[in-house]
């Protein structure tokens, strides 16, 4: 299938299109009585070429992901219209989330498993392609700025580092994604600070601001300090949150799906002291609960839980207490609510990840809550060619990958409006529970630039 993608040569999230097109697309879920609507809730005009906040799309999987989330807001025209003006002005941040996604090539996989690859070469294969291909296919480019315009997002804290604390485990996903921002700078740019991000902004561009997902170690054990270099080094190449663990434990602390809730070791209390020296935000959103509350008690510079929900509405091993949240408040960090079924529980759906923000705005405050979505836009090719190679079929699971049997997977009938390109609706349920511009602001970026921009204070 052809992507119908006319932006090409347009910045980002301005597309010249006429907005009633998308207001008739919305019309079957609006639950407005025309009779009632006040001048200011009539249809628009055309929209002025270059000014609106929305590419109108056909991606098959972009506009279902669309019409499940207006199915379940139901805005008013004026509330749309509100929204999608104010996302469109707003830096939007997602604090812990990912690039959209290419499809892979099945020609290419088929070739390598002809050639006797190996179960781990293959793997690695399919990541690569999806992390990267935009940079070598023409389709997946045009997918990728598609996904980047209807989502209308400025920034993505992404996840660049795989599971683990080996430093060569963590490189890779590291130069696969400093290779695609480097490579693709007319559209998506990597930020090394704070003023980066602004900066693609001011442009027109999105940018990715890089996580590793864990604390690279040297794996020595000669000296605390020398076990603790890496730190530095990767900071130096673009790493500026580091998770304190996954869901197991490691020599850091317990992660959130251990049942021993261990919480944080001495070297754990080390590693944070580092992370707080150098300035790498320190995410404890896969770390135990007594984990996290440690490490909030002991760190000096606002720390988050970058892609978590509220434990008080839903119990989840990947939820917060009150008491870690609060902690984490008090640092000056922040909680990023994630868009996960299984996490928000509840309807699973927008509405859920709406009723986790305003949990935490009611009792911690809006300077405390941003969302980290935790998932990303899948190429619509990917049923195409890239389906055509040949599954891997059952294998052991990854030694990092501890999860109870309950805690994923579940039937969410709506799990689809917590689509990735759905950015500009969760604006719109903003506006509808009646949160001012400026604390809209504040969730979609500005609470998460804060924190960023706080750990280059006082370097």
């Amino acid at each position: 299938m052809e992507t119908r993608n006319t932006t090409h040569g347009t910045p980002r999230g301005y597309p010249a299109v006429d907005r009633r097109k998308f207001l008739h697309l919305a019309a079957g879920v609006l639950a407005v009585n025309a009779a009632e609507q006040s001048r200011a809730d009539e249809p628009p005009r055309t929209a002025v070429p270059g000014k609106d906040p929305l590419l109108i799309t056909e991606n098959p999987v972009i506009v279902p992901a669309r019409n499940s989330a207006l199915e379940i807001l139901k805005p008013s025209r004026a509330q749309l219209e509100h929204g999608l003006e104010l996302h469109r002005q707003s830096l939007v941040f997602d604090a812990y989330g990912f690039a959209p996604r290419a499809a892979n090539d099945g020609a290419a996989i088929i070739a390598a498993d002809a050639a006797g690859a190996s179960d781990a070469e293959l793997q690695d294969l399919r990541e690569e392609m999806g992390m990267i291909r935009a940079v070598t296919d023409p389709a997946e480019l045009a997918e990728l700025r598609e996904a980047l315009s209807c989502a209308g997002v400025t920034c993505i804290f992404q996840n660049a580092g795989e599971e683990g604390q080996g430093p060569e485990r963590l490189l890779k996903r590291l130069a696969r994604f400093t290779y695609l921002g480097d490579m693709l700078r007319e559209v998506l740019v990597r930020a090394a600070t704070p003023d980066d991000i602004e900066a693609a902004r001011k442009a027109g561009k999105s940018c990715l601001y890089l996580t590793g997902n864990g604390v690279p170690l040297a794996q020595q054990w000669n000296t605390v300090e020398d076990e603790l270099q890496y730190v530095r080094t990767f900071f130096q190449l673009g790493i500026r949150m580091m998770h304190v663990t996954y869901n197991r434990r490691n020599m850091l602390g317990d992660g959130c799906a251990e049942l021993a809730n261990g919480g944080l070791s001495d070297f754990g209390r080390a590693a944070i002291g580092e992370m707080n020296r150098v300035g790498v935000i320190v995410d404890v959103a896969h770390s135990g609960w007594r984990t996290s509350l440690e490490a909030a008690q002991i760190s000096k510079k606002p720390m988050v839980a970058s892609h978590t929900t509220c434990d008080a509405l839903n119990h989840h091993i990947r939820a917060k207490p009150d008491a870690v949240i609060r902690a984490i408040c008090d640092t000056g960090g922040l909680i990023g609510i994630c868009c996960i079924p299984n996490f928000l529980g509840g309807t699973g759906d927008i509405a859920a990840l709406l009723d986790h923000v305003d949990y935490v705005v009611k009792r911690f405050g809006i300077e405390h809550v941003a969302i980290g979505t935790d998932v990303s836009h899948s190429s619509q090719h990917a049923s195409g060619a890239g389906a055509k190679a040949p599954g891997r079929g059952k294998r052991r699971n990854r030694f990092e990958a501890l999860w109870p049997a309950d805690a994923l997977g579940g039937n969410w009938p709506r799990a689809a409006s917590l689509g990735w390109t759905n950015w500009p609706l969760f604006t719109v349920g903003l506006v509808q529970r009646g949160y001012s511009d400026d604390h809209i602001r504040k969730i979609l970026g500005e609470n998460i630039l804060r924190v960023c921009r706080s750990m280059f204070t006082n370097k």
